[in-house]
């Protein structure tokens, strides 16, 4: 083979792969390849996430000036409705089990496939009928009740699409629970010999505390609002008070599901900044057993805190004394995980790729989103600032600095095994960095208006509040532009990227022992493990420092 021949196919970059096992729409609608299903889920919620990223422009838009002078009230409430559905529920709650989960467990446990490759499709299928129903409700029926369906804006007196918006999030919940069924089944009976369940990625521990969420916590959700639209339809006095019903109700059984899907949202994230670290620090993972155990930890006690969402609901102050103090133990396990990733930084040949600034970014914004969600559980301080632009803060904290940071740190990270062609380095370190400026800018401003009492959904405040808003809506358009960077390099590396070699980092991991792209079998035989994870030599951390 000529020098030029090896420089456009550098050694591990495979004839044939996923990509182009097969052609025509046909190969790709119908295929049962985990890989390309991953793929499938990447094209579908990258739409979601622009989509509900326009609502949110809107929105800052809005708040720019203290006057509602760019929509009417009315539209304003649709905006925020329409941005906190497609956002959580067809894109955070997806983003990573759906995306990189899906891609990357079989091959990380060496196997050739999922559990169930149909129903994997299916969940496809599922979600995709979920979102477009959905989306139907959200323009046609003008939907402005808030993410939370709460009543009275629910109730059967409320001219707003509620049923056909239910049925929707009903239909996707179902995608939700056949994903964590497969991964739970594919996790027990289907990791390579000698893959013992401590010598598991700490990536596939989140996602297997993450389905266990996933299946015991979204059913509660479909009834809720499979009750919701009943109530409406047919008049039942379920939640609304003018037929009987109890409010308050609902809030409980909404929450029982809601707080632990926040949990579905950072524990795969939480399991993606543990592969980073240990790569570009080249140790083990300080504390391992802690850690893995931390993410169940963290999806058994997120059933047992909804009820901090109730202290100015009605609710026993001694029922809000309890919560508060499970709310607060939530945080032990989730400290666990930030110094033990502290831990591993210590000491460690550190390197500077773009994923790990994910990763660090990743510590501090979730480190400031959990420590004020211990503010919150203190019932002092959470009625003070219940229903202010401190609540939207610290959410976005978690779920924007947390969860997306960790998704777009795991995509950079995984992106050569995806598609085994690099991305513009500096670009992307630049992208990363004005996400990390830009995030700070749009979200802390928040607080400090939480704090001085601006309510949030509403579209218009008092002037002292301007300078504060025009600084979140400035950080909320450079946070924009650093959303969109990736996605343009990463369209474009998938065609015209310099093609990787197999295991570009360096890193440990049965995905990194394939080729890059995997064939759609992922490996030509199935692998025996017989190393602890993250077993980085001496030598290893003195090369890589």
């Amino acid at each position: 083979m000529s020098n030029a021949k090896s420089k456009e196919r550098p050694e591990g970059y495979p004839d044939r792969h996923y990509l182009n096992a097969a052609h025509g729409l046909k190969s790709w609608f119908l295929t049962t390849d985990h890989k390309r299903i991953g793929l499938l889920y990447l094209l579908a919620i990258t739409l979601f996430f622009f989509l509900g990223g326009a609502f949110a422009v809107l929105i800052r838009l809005e708040l720019a000036t203290p006057g509602g002078d760019l929509v009417q009230p009315e539209t304003y409430n649709r905006l925020f409705t329409m941005h906190g559905i497609v956002m959580i529920f067809f894109f955070l709650i997806p983003s990573i089990p759906a995306v990189l989960g899906n891609f990357l467990l079989p091959l990380m446990i060496g196997a050739k496939d999922v559990a169930f490759p149909r129903l994997n499709l299916a969940s496809w299928y599922v979600y995709m009928a979920g979102g477009i129903f959905t989306l139907w409700a959200l323009f046609e029926g003008g939907l402005n009740t808030g993410w939370t369906f709460y009543t009275p804006l629910s109730t059967v007196y409320s001219n707003t699409a509620v049923t056909t918006a239910g049925i929707g999030i009903f239909i996707t919940g179902f995608s939700s629970i056949l994903t964590g069924m497969n991964f739970i089944v594919t996790i027990h009976r289907m990791r390579a010999p000698g893959l013992t369940w401590f010598r598991l990625p700490l990536f596939v521990w989140s996602q297997y505390a993450t389905s266990l969420i996933q299946i015991l916590g979204t059913p509660v959700l479909a009834i809720t609002v499979l009750l919701l639209a009943l109530e409406r339809t047919l008049k039942l006095g379920i939640f609304d008070p003018a037929l009987g019903g109890d409010p308050v109700l609902f809030q409980h059984l909404f929450w029982f599901y809601s707080h632990p899907a926040v949990y579905i949202m950072i524990l795969p994230a939480m399991g993606v900044i543990s592969e980073l670290i240990a790569t570009f620090s080249r140790k083990r993972v300080f504390g391992y057993r802690f850690v893995a155990f931390a993410s169940v930890a963290i999806a058994i006690l997120g059933f047992l805190v909804w009820g901090h969402h109730l202290f100015v609901s009605g609710q026993s102050v001694y029922a809000g004394a309890v919560f508060s103090v499970l709310s607060m133990l939530v945080a032990i396990p989730s400290a666990v995980k930030v110094f033990n990733w502290t831990a591993t930084l210590y000491k460690g040949a550190v390197s500077w790729e773009t994923p790990m600034l994910y990763a660090l970014g990743f510590i501090g914004l979730f480190t400031i989103g959990g420590l004020t969600g211990v503010m919150l559980a203190t019932m002092g301080i959470d009625i003070h600032v219940h229903d202010t632009y401190f609540i939207v803060a610290h959410f976005h904290y978690i779920m924007v600095g947390g969860a997306i940071m960790g998704y777009l740190g795991g995509l950079h990270y995984w992106w050569p095994k995806i598609a085994g062609r690099l991305y513009p380095v500096f670009l992307s370190k630049f992208a990363a960095i004005i996400i990390f400026v830009g995030f700070n800018l749009t979200f802390f401003p928040q607080f400090i208006l939480g704090y001085l009492g601006m309510p949030r959904r509403y579209h218009s405040y008092p002037d002292e509040f301007q300078v504060l808003n025009v600084m979140s809506s400035a950080g909320a358009t450079i946070l924009g532009i650093g959303y969109l960077i990736p996605m343009l390099y990463f369209a474009w590396s998938m065609f015209y990227g310099k093609r990787c070699t197999q295991n570009p980092w360096g890193a440990k991991g049965l995905e990194w022992e394939t080729a890059s792209p995997p064939p759609t079998l992922n490996f030509d035989e199935i692998p025996t493990v017989t190393e602890e994870p993250y077993d980085y030599t001496p030598k290893e951390v003195q090369h890589a420092g």
